[in-house]
Parts: structure tokens; C-alpha cells; sequence
């Protein structure tokens, strides 16, 4: 009898293993734990999801580009940014002639995007940091987006106020909500769509939109209210601050510097070590 129990507690723990790891994602062990399972499938991660390119162009990519097109030269954070899925279909539109700044905690994420990205290399910087401390100032950006993460992450409150606080009035907020059968295995992590369009509704966010997109995803659109005349081109080192003081930042050959002599160093492959301070 003993071996059943035995047996059982194996199958138990088998479970429980599969529910945190697979099914989660890490999502309740943290963020480091979440950052090591995304560098392990970093290498393997745009085959498993089989993205299609004419389905992101048509859902991501043009409408995007569409919504950012009176902007003279759009700058767009994308948060968790992963292997550059959005920063991709973004640079393919024509009409789009702006930057990208990708931000994720997986540094091999972050190297395979810089990969699938050296083309427009000079439009696109990479930052490997954590989401719940953006390093730049409110109103910042011309569109904030963050795809398929937030439920993932340990401070997702934190993270949507991050990003409404850097988005500027009159700019672009583009999520998603995950829904479906897999939805249940995620507790207190999901919303249903009604319930979540009030939530970004409080940061404030306004024109909420709920939009079908993948099984397991809605993609959420939504404007930041009052109106800011789009700021056009500005550089990195004015809009980036050092994440241990706050002050602004200057950039060397050997990165960037604060004026209280913090370094953020530049990596060989070209991603700002940002995380290195946390």
C-alpha cells in the first residue's frame, strides 16, 4: 500500500511541476525563474509559437503603424519584448518610419532579437531590464505595447502603471488579455474582457477595444486621454535614466554614465545591461 501513496506522490508532484512550469510559465516562482525558463527556449521560441508573418502584419503590424502614422517620427516601447515579434512586423509596414525600444528580463531573448533585427539595427535598441521600473520619464513614448506576458509577470499592477505613466497623451496602449481553456490554470493572474478594460480604464486609459486574436489571446487597444503634440525625433540618452539614481544619462564608448558616475555598460552584442543593477 505504501507504493501506491508512493506512486500517487510521484504523479502529484509530476503535476504540480507541470502546472508551475509548463502551464504558468514560472508565473508564481518569480521572476528569475520565468527570465531562466525564457533563455532556455530562447533559441527554439519562434518555432514553437509558429508565428505567421502575414497574420502578425495584418493584426499587429498594419494597424499599428496605421494608428502612428501622423507621428513624425514615432518612438514605440514594447515591453517583454522577446525575440522582437512586434519590433518585426512594425519595421516590414511602409508606412512605419520610427524606432523601437525592446525591453525584456530574458537576456537570451534579447540576443535573438538582436539577431532577427540586424537589418534595421539603427532603428531598434534593446534593453535588458525588468518592467516594473521603466527607466524613462512620463509621457514619453508615442505607443507602449506588451504581447503575451503580463500574466506572467510578479507585479502585473506595477507593470500597467509603468506603462501608462510613459506613454504620452493622445498615444497608442496596445495589450494583451489572456483568455481561453488555459486562462483557468492561471489564478488571479487572468481577467475576463470586461472586467479587464475597467482595470486599464483606472490607469486611466480610454477608447478601450477588446479584439479577437489568437485562441488563447484578445489583443486590447486603448488611448491614453488629454492630447500632446508628438515630440518627433529625441535621442536615447535624452529620454533614458539610470535605474539606481534616476538622473540623467550620456553616452561613451563604454556606455552610459549618470552624473553620480553609475554605469550602464553596452554588451558586445550591442543590449544595454540594465538588469546587472537589480
Amino acid at each position: 500500500m505504501v507504493w501506491v501513496w508512493g506512486i500517487l506522490g510521484v504523479i502529484l508532484l509530476i503535476g504540480v511541476l507541470y502546472w508551475q512550469l509548463i502551464l504558468a510559465e514560472g508565473a508564481y516562482l518569480g521572476r528569475r525563474v520565468v527570465a531562466l525558463l525564457y533563455n532556455w527556449s530562447a533559441h527554439v521560441y519562434d518555432r514553437i509559437k509558429a508565428f505567421d508573418p502575414g497574420y502578425e502584419q495584418w493584426f499587429l503590424g498594419l494597424p499599428l503603424s496605421r494608428a502612428l502614422a501622423l507621428c513624425p517620427d514615432p518612438l514605440v516601447l514594447d515591453v517583454a519584448t522577446g525575440t522582437a515579434r512586434l519590433a518585426r512586423t512594425l519595421f516590414a509596414q511602409p508606412g512605419y518610419r520610427g524606432r523601437l525600444i525592446g525591453l525584456d528580463y530574458s537576456r537570451k531573448m534579447l540576443q535573438e532579437a538582436r539577431r532577427q533585427t540586424q537589418m534595421w539595427s539603427g532603428r531598434i535598441t534593446l534593453l535588458w531590464q525588468d518592467a516594473s521600473q521603466l527607466p524613462f520619464p512620463d509621457n514619453t513614448f508615442d505607443a507602449v505595447t506588451c504581447l503575451e506576458a503580463l500574466e506572467f509577470m510578479p507585479n502585473p499592477e506595477g507593470v500597467l502603471q509603468e506603462m501608462a505613466r510613459v506613454l504620452r497623451p493622445g498615444g497608442v496602449f496596445l495589450i494583451t488579455n489572456r483568455i481561453g481553456n488555459d486562462a483557468r490554470w492561471l489564478p488571479g493572474r487572468t481577467q475576463d474582457t470586461e472586467t479587464f478594460e475597467k482595470r486599464l480604464a483606472q490607469l486611466p486609459l480610454e477608447m478601450l477595444r477588446s479584439q479577437a486574436w489568437q485562441e488563447d489571446y484578445d489583443l486590447v487597444w486603448g488611448v491614453k486621454p488629454g492630447v500632446s503634440a508628438p515630440p518627433g525625433p529625441r535621442r536615447l540618452e535624452d529620454i533614458l535614466h539610470c535605474p539606481i539614481c534616476g538622473g540623467a544619462l550620456r553616452q561613451t564608448t563604454q556606455g552610459y554614465h549618470c552624473t553620480n558616475q553609475h554605469t550602464l555598460p553596452i554588451a558586445r552584442d550591442g543590449i544595454i545591461d540594465m538588469a546587472t543593477f537589480h
